[in-house]
This record gives C-alpha cells, sequence and structure tokens, in this order.
C-alpha cells in the first residue's frame, strides 16, 4: 500500500503553534529530567538514612551477641527495624525476631568481609511489602555471625506512588502554563507581523502611497516595519519614475510617428503632385530619428538591468584622440591628454559615453571644443568643455534626467532624444565611476572620472 503524507506536518504549522510546540517539549523535557533527578536525590537520602538507622540496629545487636550468643529473643531496639535475623556462616539461622520465627534466612548475601555492611532491597515471605534489609557480618563468641536488620516499606512505597503521581501531575500542569504563556506571548509578538500583512496586501499600484505600521516596541519587529516602510518608499519612486519615463517615451515617439503619418498622408491625397524623393528623405528621417531614441532606450535598458560589463584595460587618452578625429565636426576638437591613464571598462561603452559628451559639446559650442584626460590620485579624469552658453547652475542635474532637453537643446537640435547624457552617466556608474556638470569660466564642462586599472 501506499504511504500516505502527512497533511498536518510541523513544516506547514504556523510560527505560533511551532514556537509553542518546541517550548513546551523544551520545558517539559527539562522538568522531566529535573523531576527525575529530584526524585532519585530524594530516594538516595531515605536509603542513605535507613542505611545508616540499620548500622544502628546492628551495632546494638553485636554488643549483646558478645554478651549471649545466640540471644533467647531479638527485640528491635531501633524504631521500625522490626525484622532481625542472626545468621551463622552455614546459613542457619540462629536467633530471629518474633515475626520472622521459623522462617529461614531473608537473604542468602552477606558482606564478604568482616564490619562492612550490605544494604539491599528484597521481597521476604510473609511480608506484603518490599523490604530494605542492611546485614554485616561480626565476631561473635560462637563464631561468625551474619546479622540482617531489615524495615518494611510499605508507607515508603505508598509515598512514592503518591509523590511520583504528584510530579507527573505538575510536570503537564506547568508545561501547560508554559504553553498558554508563551502561545500568548509569541501572539502578542506577531501581532504587529499580521497587521503589517494585511497593511502590504492591501496596497495596490493603483491606490495612494501607503505605508505599514511601526510598531511602538524598539524590537526586530519595529525593524522590519522601518525595512518594509524603506523599501515601499523605493519602490514608490520606482514606479513614479517608471511613469514618468513611459510618459516620455510616449511623447518622444508620438513626434516622429504623427509627422510620420502627417508626411505620408498629405503625400498619397495629391500623389502626382508631390516630390517623392523630397517624402522619402523626410520619411527617413523620422525613422532615423525613432531608430535613435529605440537604440538608446534599449540601452538605458540594459545598463539599468545591472548588464554585467565583460571589462578590458582602456586606454582614455587614445580613446580621446581616435574618437575626436574619427569624424569631421563642426567645431574643432583639441585633445590634451597625457599618457598611461588606463582604465578598466567596455571599450564601446566608453566609446559611446565618449560620443555622446563630443557630440552634446559639438552641438552647444561657439567655436571650440577642449578635451583634457589626466589622473588625480587613483582616479582617471576625462573633461569635456566647450565654449559655449554654458548650463545654468539650476539645470546642472537636469541634464543628466531621460528626456530633458535644454531650451536651447532644442533650438540646436530639434532631432535630439534627450538621452545621450543619462546614458552617458549609467555607463559611468557601471564602470565604478561618476559623470558631472562642473563650474566653469565660459561654456559647459563635464567632468568624468573612472577608477585607475591597479589603483
Amino acid at each position: 500500500m501506499p504511504v500516505q503524507r502527512l497533511r498536518w506536518r510541523p513544516s506547514q504549522w504556523s510560527l505560533q503553534t511551532r514556537v509553542t510546540a518546541v517550548s513546551i517539549a523544551v520545558a517539559g523535557s527539562l522538568l522531566v529530567l529535573g523531576v527525575t533527578a529530584f526524585y532519585f536525590a530524594v530516594r538516595q537520602a531515605l536509603y542513605d538514612g535507613l542505611h545508616e538507622r540499620g548500622a544502628v540496629a546492628i551495632k546494638l545487636l553485636e554488643d549483646d551477641l558478645h554478651r549471649t550468643d545466640p540471644p533467647a529473643v531479638l527485640t528491635p531496639d531501633v524504631p521500625g527495624f522490626s525484622l532481625i535475623q542472626v545468621v551463622d556462616d552455614r546459613g542457619v539461622v540462629v536467633a530471629s525476631s518474633p515475626i520472622l520465627a521459623g522462617h529461614p534466612a531473608m537473604t542468602a548475601h552477606r558482606p564478604a568481609e568482616a564490619n562492612k555492611r550490605l544494604s539491599r532491597t528484597i521481597t521476604v515471605p510473609g511480608v506484603s511489602s518490599q523490604v530494605y534489609v542492611v546485614s554485616e557480618r561480626v565476631r561473635a563468641p560462637g563464631g561468625w555471625r551474619t546479622i540482617h536488620v531489615g524495615t518494611p516499606m510499605a508507607d515508603l512505597d505508598h509515598a512514592r506512588g503518591f509523590f511520583t503521581g504528584a510530579l507527573g501531575v505538575a510536570v503537564v500542569l506547568i508545561s501547560v502554563v508554559v504553553g498558554v504563556a508563551v502561545r500568548r506571548s509569541v501572539r502578542r509578538a506577531t501581532r504587529p507581523v499580521c497587521v503589517m500583512s494585511a497593511e502590504l496586501a492591501a496596497i495596490t499600484g493603483g491606490e495612494q502611497p501607503r505605508r505599514v505600521t511601526v510598531p511602538d516596541s524598539r524590537d526586530e519587529v519595529s525593524e522590519l516595519a522601518e525595512s518594509i516602510n524603506r523599501t515601499l518608499r523605493r519602490l514608490e519612486g520606482v514606479v513614479e519614475r517608471q511613469q514618468g519615463f513611459v510618459a516620455d517615451v510616449s511623447h518622444e515617439l508620438r513626434s516622429p510617428l504623427t509627422g510620420l503619418r502627417a508626411q505620408l498622408e498629405v503625400a498619397l491625397e495629391h500623389p502626382e503632385d508631390e516630390d517623392w524623393p523630397a517624402v522619402a528623405r523626410a520619411a527617413l528621417a523620422d525613422a532615423d530619428r525613432l531608430q535613435n531614441i529605440v537604440t538608446d532606450l534599449l540601452i538605458m535598458a540594459k545598463l539599468e538591468a545591472g548588464l554585467q560589463l565583460v571589462r578590458r584595460p582602456v586606454d582614455l587618452g587614445d580613446l580621446a584622440h581616435t574618437e575626436a578625429a574619427r569624424r569631421r565636426r563642426r567645431v574643432p576638437i583639441e585633445v590634451d591628454a597625457d599618457e598611461g591613464i588606463i582604465v578598466e571598462g567596455t571599450q564601446m561603452h566608453l566609446v559611446r559615453l565618449l560620443t555622446n559628451l563630443l557630440d552634446n559639446a559639438e552641438r552647444h559650442a561657439a567655436t571650440l571644443v577642449r578635451v583634457t584626460v589626466r589622473a588625480e590620485e587613483d582616479m582617471a579624469v576625462l573633461e569635456v568643455a566647450d565654449d559655449g552658453s554654458g548650463i545654468p547652475d539650476r539645470d546642472r542635474e537636469r541634464v543628466f534626467r531621460r528626456f530633458q532637453r535644454l531650451d536651447e537643446s532644442r533650438k540646436r537640435d530639434r532631432g535630439g532624444t534627450g538621452l545621450g547624457l543619462p546614458i552617458s552617466r549609467e555607463i559611468a556608474t557601471a564602470h565604478d565611476g561618476t559623470l558631472e556638470a562642473a563650474d566653469s569660466n565660459g561654456g559647459a564642462r563635464l567632468i568624468l572620472r573612472l577608477p585607475l586599472k591597479g589603483r
């Protein structure tokens, strides 16, 4: 028959149930161990007391043996030890108390040496309970004798049963009390977590920004609530940026698409009067703008997704010379680069970064663009400066936002996407560097800092 799986496995229990069960198990185990140790300690103390009292009784009987061997009648001199026998080395009872008259020896065991006491619990015929017997081998006028003194343990057996039952009930009651206390404590401790769970479940993308309730206690639960709120704030910022990004993308894509559609519709209304090569060139320009936007968006998405870069040594000075001379530009570009400025990076991305900076500088420059490459401590510094109108202080961070183009930039280049500088900053960040707009005596000045190789 197939074995059925447990439908109520401990791994499926709630935290409250698991903690309570573990607490009861641990408390019960410790209580059982403690009660057991206590029971055996009390038992040993009782047996030690009986042993000492038996030794006193044997001592008194030994004195009687030295006077009369064997004594006619053995009377108990120690309360409780009513069972007395004197046995010779052959095992013959030579004297006994009235209770044991005519009975054989209580036990065949005797100490191996003289003056050595032996104690044990035995069953004696005619006695309803166990008997605790203390035996000692002594020298008497008539030869060696073994004295057995015993006490019935009826009261002790009764007390032991009551004692054991009471301890068992105490263990159960204490375990129940511990379980109830732990369960209530865990419920009280996890109540804020349940509240936070309900609040998180109620948060949806369409609702107003919400936060979970932070409990007044200064403990791990309050730290969890604060961490959740920090995460919610970050997620809220991500959602807001995403919504803004979608709106900007929609706006940027709508313009060339609308223009392209309008041109084609007008041309198709009177196809015989249209200059179709001119229409095709205009449509191709809009298509190029759409392609540039899509390409930049793909690059931004890859960079924000944490794309792993394959890094190799790149000489920033050589890269600056190469990109400055790669194509003819509207204004000349001067490059002043120190030798041996090596960084670890992906050359394709660094080329895109430098190209964006040069295109931006060329767009705003009046007569000249200057590129400087140098080392500062453990950083490689690349500056691109132009002699244009510059970037106002209030807009130095704005130019690194997506689709954010200043009025002058829109006048100079209506086909731009507004993603060049944001992509450049993302590339710098992916290479553990920074890109920022700095003060300048005239024109714009963008500074790229990347860690030097081996520093």
